[in-house]
């Protein structure tokens, strides 16, 4: 085996390697451009090497700099993680040559599978079924859209040399064609450097159903079972499962078998992904599943694997590149329970998905828990800090009785039983970047069963926090809670049709009850430290002992909300405070501290912004509320119809022209940001009064793209 291991990634999937390595007693080496200066891969690494700026074609996408820090580090075996330079065949060869152990497929397996429509013509030819479609070498949009017409819509243009949900594209009606096919053929060019496209038959009610499997240099290929990724939005995973719900004995024979074929076509050797699409009008059935691609890579979603097999996929990758045998045989390799795996994404679902850039300056993830294998261990992470219920027979804590601030153990209530695991590369303090990936944290739970895997992961969804970044936490809890989720009845369109209750998220009035009662809290304390409260413009001749009930206006996305604080507090407590909040039509009690608050005997976690505004947690959503109302509508739209740029990015289309007329929702402006195209679309009916930006800008965060002028 051999000693020291360069892992030429970041984030999650760079500690995750560490953490196998550490145990293993290989010496761990990490790369990082200068953004990452901070980011905790570098810390945990036992050696850290700078490879360049911040964006990644200069730093982690530089094969050169790579070999070369492996070489003054002494480094002598490389793992690629996923993304970047995990399935570059060239990048692989030079490693090889360099004389240092490759961790991860052969080259040749890699250009095998690395253009989709050679592999589904080699899969043809080893037997594997294939989804119908156009792979020929004509690619002028005629071409394209004349066979789209032959295979019969919906379609989807997927790129030769895709991967990710990138360079994808679903077309329901002829007449879209052309517009997909240019947008999807810009972002595989910006992506891939490959604008080429194959056509497949879009299947509807379609299941992503995928295969792990396993090989090494000695022939040997099994498979671990099927994980079921069927929960998508815009082609990228959000939550994976393992198994997939309604496989049955016959069909997951015929699926595995299937994967380790194609794996077999190809002499594969380490981790790989088998991806079939199946249509699932008719539940799973052998005849309905068909081969898409292979990820020739460790996938983001291997820890679902790992715990329904207690199978550590990573030391089974460094065994592999040391010419060691796979370490089970098939019949050695056991399922057991159910697990599902969360994306945690720094993205708005309230403002379409959009991702989210800055310092994570309250960052609480729930706190992992003991799992089996040895593959299935979670890292540290902050306590779990979120609502929990006094227990029925304790008496409602008052100023005397209310213990010192602490972070209180996981609620009971979902998830019994299930053990959790979260992989990241971020902590509080951190940043998440313009540069990379939004995801920055997975949360994977393991129970007996489905529902009970469901419970916990939704529970631990509920417990995170994080501000002033926005995540997709709540829209998670929302996903795992839907009843279509928890029957099963999920396939890639789930989140398409449901997303309008998905996204949008309130608070509850005992959240908002929260919110005000912080506010009295803060101004409370303020007059016992004899300070001038920074809430006097919004709590005029506020005290806590004046009138019977203070009013309090709090504003939340531009909308009103008004309560009364009726308070006790007579200064005798010199760290509590305790009053009773009157909001429509209820009556809360709210006690503690701005930083500590009890609601009706339930502690509200929030985050101080120290500019006024009150944070307030409920379910994985972070809802602000401020003093006074706040101009604008959130980032990329606002009220005035100035489209703003959600973040530093590159203008690749523009849709609409000045003048032209559009209805609220259509695109105006197309930005590429975070390795992926947004659109900034019309927030009203209206006529496009100037677009700012030609193709090819780049633009700052907030800059003014274009404007919408409401129609008469």
């Amino acid at each position: 085996m051999f000693k020291s291991v360069l892992v030429a990634n970041r984030g999650e999937i760079a500690c995750r390697v560490f953490r196998t390595a550490r145990r293993m007693g290989i010496r761990t080496i990490a790369v990082y451009s200068e953004a990452d200066a901070k980011a905790l891969h570098v810390r945990e690494a036992d050696e850290a090497v700078l490879i360049g700026p911040a964006a990644a074609r200069e730093s982690y996408l530089d094969a050169g700099k790579v070999l070369a820090a492996a070489k003054a580090t002494g480094a002598e075996a490389i793992h690629p993680g996923y993304g970047f330079l995990s399935e570059n065949a060239d990048f692989a060869e030079a490693v090889m040559a360099a004389g240092i152990i490759w961790i991860g497929a052969p080259p040749a397996a890699i250009r095998a599978m690395g253009l989709k429509d050679a592999a589904k013509t080699l899969m043809i030819a080893a037997g594997v079924p294939v989804t119908p479609g156009y792979m020929g070498e004509d690619q002028s949009p005629d071409r394209l859209k004349a066979e789209a017409d032959v295979i019969g819509y919906p379609v989807l243009i997927k790129a030769v040399a895709g991967g990710g949900g990138k360079g994808m594209r679903r077309v329901d009606a002829a007449d879209a064609f052309l517009d997909a096919l240019a947008s999807c053929q810009r972002e595989a060019a910006s992506s891939f450097g490959d604008d080429r496209v194959l056509i497949e038959k879009y299947i509807l009610s379609p299941r992503h159903i995928e295969v792990q499997v396993f090989g090494d240099a000695h022939g040997e290929v099994v498979h671990l079972f099927e994980r079921d990724c069927s929960l998508q939005r815009r082609h990228q995973k959000v939550i994976e499962e393992a198994p997939a719900p309604g496989m049955d004995a016959a069909t997951r024979a015929a699926v595995t078998a299937a994967a380790v074929k194609a794996a077999k076509a190809v002499n594969y050797v380490g981790a790989g992904t088998i991806e079939f699409i199946a249509d699932g009008t008719e539940g799973l059935r052998a005849d309905r599943i068909w081969f898409m691609e292979m990820n020739t890579r460790l996938q983001v979603e291997h820890p679902v694997t790992e715990a329904i097999t207690g199978v550590d996929l990573v030391e089974w990758q460094f065994r592999a590149a040391a010419g060691e045998p796979v370490p089970l045989k098939q019949a050695d390799i056991a399922m057991t329970g159910w697990a599902m795996e969360a994306r945690l994404y720094a993205e708005d679902p309230a403002n379409g998905f959009l991702p989210s850039i800055g310092k994570l300056e309250h960052f609480v993830l729930p706190e992992p828990s003991p799992l089996r294998g040895e593959g299935w261990v979670g890292v540290e992470a902050p306590l779990l800090v979120e609502v929990r219920e006094t227990p029925a027979e304790s008496p409602r804590p008052t100023r005397s009785s209310l213990p010192p601030p602490h972070p209180p153990t996981p609620s009971p209530s979902r998830g019994r039983g299930a053990s959790l695991r979260i992989d990241t590369g971020v902590e509080e303090g951190g940043e998440v970047s313009q540069f990379y990936d939004p995801m920055i944290a997975k949360l994977i739970v393991h129970a007996e069963t489905r529902e009970e895997a469901a419970e916990g992961l939704a529970e631990a969804c509920a417990g995170v926090e994080v501000w002033p970044v926005r995540t997709n936490a709540g829209f998670l809890v929302r996903c795992l809670e839907h009843p279509r989720f928890i029957a099963g009845d999920v396939d890639t369109g789930f989140i398409g049709a449901e997303e309008a209750s998905l996204a949008a998220a309130r608070p509850s009035t005992k959240t908002t009850a929260a919110a005000l009662a912080t506010v009295g809290l803060r101004a409370d304390e303020a007059l016992r430290a004899n300070e001038l409260s920074p809430w006097t413009d919004g709590l005029f001749a506020f005290r806590m002992n004046g009138e019977p009930h203070t009013p309090v206006v709090l504003y939340r996305n531009g909308e009103r909300v008004e309560g009364l604080l009726s308070g006790d507090y007579r200064g005798g407590a010199p760290r509590h405070s305790t009053f009773d909040v009157h909001l429509e039509g209820e009556a809360y009690q709210a006690i503690g501290t701005p930083a500590y608050v009890f609601v009706d005997g339930e502690q509200v976690s929030g985050a101080d912004t120290g500019d006024g505004r009150v944070v307030v947690f409920e379910e994985g959503d972070a809802f602000e509320f401020s003093p006074r109302l706040r101009g604008g509508s959130g980032s990329g739209t606002a009220s005035d119809g100035a489209l703003r740029a959600p973040m530093p990015g590159k203008i690749v289309a523009t849709p609409a022209k000045p003048g032209d007329t559009v209805t609220k929702g259509q695109p105006v402006v197309v930005l590429e940001a975070m390795k992926m195209e947004h659109a900034l679309v019309a927030p009203f009916d209206g006529v496009v009064g100037e677009v700012a930006f030609a193709v090819g800008d780049q633009v700052a965060a907030d800059a003014v793209l274009a404007t919408v002028e409401g129609s008469d």
